[in-house]
């Protein structure tokens, strides 16, 4: 979004606010309006009905038709009474509307780019940081709701001031004559700190992911930081991105207070000229001008709100980018899932040849073997692809070749991924995000029995309660009793292909050879896929693949050989 033009970016944000508005809240909104419209006429016919209150010989337009001249002072007071309770009553029930429509709108942004995240492609995202995820999720999507309340906030107030002027301008035409020159420097008011207020607004979502970083995964940080004896240095880092959040929050109030203060200027210039042209223009009625000035200062709060709504609606450009960069994300084009998965045949899938991009120039497997009850032992330095490939063969990214056979004859990458598509795939920086250690267990086998949970610990060496919180200080797991855990939603969830990308690193060797083991001899329908850097696994391994520096070639071959 261009800074250097905010109108541009501004009707770019309207329209993209508009298209992210279902059909079925389009017609709330059309209720909204109602409501405020009738709200704003209540409000001004209240403003017009205290005149005679104020001046009992004052005329009004529409004297003798619906409000009469000797009507009693009682009569008056009911009439003014019961038009603001309306007034109260109509403007209550819009405020109301209008907070549901927020809160869904709000709502329905976080589920359609979590939606979108949910569906995105591996590849594009293995450079995202979590901070910025995190801050799409929270603080960006909220800068976009109140943009979305200031578009509300806007839509009163312009009603209100075309109701209110259209009134005055019956009342009295000639005193409405310094309405136009004072819409058109107000509009230049407006105008005149929009171009730095999206300025500031997109440092200031940069600085808020900023914060986000410096506060992820923050125990850890701090063992590493009281490690190295660089406090100072942090301080001095979190104090930075601290100082210029404030420097940004403080400019963008400042720059509401200057457009506050010149519109605040103009209107009181405004009513002054209205008086000047009402004692220098004979005729001009005492009661039309009470009349009129009512109906104008009904609009000074309003000016205030329609200068803070616009610059809240510009600090939402650079947040609603954002937002609209991960809504981009290109979609994986994972085949719905089907209730008849083919199952994987005892002769195995023949990967004749896979090349894989990225790391580039590429990593290349030729002629392995995988077969269901067996293990492959994937080795090989960090970051030279190892991740990429297990990707391929979890089918969740397409390679750049694919030459498989099953049975012998050559299968596409969607038919493979059909065969592998009832899989489990664990990486070694997952935590479980569960509650407790059965919320966590029944999130893999939502059918599983208590007695079938406690077995399946078991299994992986965890002795802990089923009610063990997984987030509390007195019974948190450590690292390896995590990996453990999450080892034995894999048994439970008995995969076509189970992929274990460095799963079990917090484990001591012995106790990632146990535990491979179980797994070996509980999945023994499944494809066992293991990244590890521990040769000692090689023991378990049927197949043992090796990612070599040169040329970033792959060489499988049997274990032991």
């Amino acid at each position: 979004m261009n800074v250097a033009t905010p109108r541009a970016g501004l009707r770019d944000l309207l329209r993209s606010l508009a298209r992210t508005l279902p059909l079925a809240d389009r017609w709330k909104v059309g209720i909204y309006v109602a409501l405020s419209l009738g709200s704003a006429f209540a409000g001004a016919l209240a403003a017009v009905l205290l005149v005679p209150l104020v001046q009992p010989d004052a005329r009004l337009p529409f004297d003798g038709r619906w409000f009469h001249a000797s009507m009693s002072v009682g009569w008056r007071i009911a009439a003014f009474t019961a038009v603001t309770l309306s007034f109260a009553l109509l403007r209550w029930q819009a405020a109301c509307l209008g907070a549901r429509l927020t809160g869904r709108y709000g709502m329905r942004l976080r589920r359609q780019v979590h939606a979108r995240l949910i569906a995105a492609e591996i590849g594009p995202l293995a450079g995202v940081s979590s901070a910025e995820i995190a801050n799409v999720f929270t603080h960006n999507v909220e800068i976009i709701v109140q943009a979305f309340s200031a578009l509300q906030q806007l839509l009163v107030a312009g009603i209100t001031a075309a109701v209110s002027l259209s009134l005055a301008f019956w009342v009295s035409p000639l005193l409405l004559l310094v309405a136009p020159p004072l819409a058109v420097l107000a509009l230049l008011a407006s105008r005149f700190y929009g171009r730095e207020q999206v300025e500031v607004a997109r440092r200031y979502v940069a600085d808020i992911t900023r914060l986000f970083w410096h506060s992820e995964d923050f125990p850890r940080r701090l063992r590493h930081v009281r490690s190295f004896g660089r406090e100072h240095t942090e301080r001095d880092s979190f104090g930075e991105v601290s100082e210029d959040l404030s420097r940004g929050y403080a400019r963008q109030l400042e720059l509401i207070a200057s457009g506050r203060l010149m519109l605040e200027l103009l209107a009181v210039g405004g009513i002054a000229l209205l008086f000047v042209v009402a004692q220098r223009w004979h005729g001009i009625d005492q009661g039309a001008l009470i009349a009129v000035c009512l109906l104008l200062g009904r609009l000074l709060p309003y000016l205030v709100s329609t200068r803070q709504s616009m610059q809240q609606m510009r600090s939402a450009a650079p947040a609603f980018a954002l937002w609209r960069r991960y809504m981009n994300l290109a979609a994986s084009d994972t085949p719905p899932a089907s209730t008849a998965l083919p199952a994987i045949p005892a002769s195995g899938i023949h990967l004749r040849r896979i090349h894989v991009t990225p790391p580039v120039p590429g990593i290349e497997l030729v002629d392995l073997v995988m077969r269901p009850g067996e293990l492959v032992l994937i080795q090989g330095d960090s970051g030279i692809g190892k991740s990429s490939l297990v990707d391929v063969l979890a089918g969740m990214a397409r390679p750049a070749i694919f030459d498989v056979r099953v049975d012998g004859h050559a299968i596409h990458y969607d038919a493979y991924r059909a065969y592998v598509s009832h899989g489990a795939y664990v990486s070694q920086s997952v935590r479980p995000w569960q509650a407790t250690v059965r919320e966590c267990l029944r999130w893999a086998a939502a059918s599983a029995t208590d007695g079938q949970l406690r077995e399946v610990l078991r299994e992986v060496g965890l002795d802990k309660p089923l009610d063990t919180t997984l987030h509390d200080v007195s019974s948190r797991l450590s690292g390896g009793e995590l990996q453990r855990l999450l080892l034995a939603q894999v048994i439970l969830r008995e995969p076509a292909v189970a992929v274990l990308d460095e799963a079990t690193g917090a484990l001591d060797a012995a106790s990632e050879l146990a535990v491979l083991s179980a797994m070996k001899r509980r999945l023994s329908r499944s494809l066992l896929i293991v990244v590890s850097h521990r040769e000692g696994v090689s023991v378990l391994a049927d197949r043992c693949v090796t990612v070599g520096p040169t040329f970033r070639s792959i060489v499988p071959s049997r274990a032991g050989a």
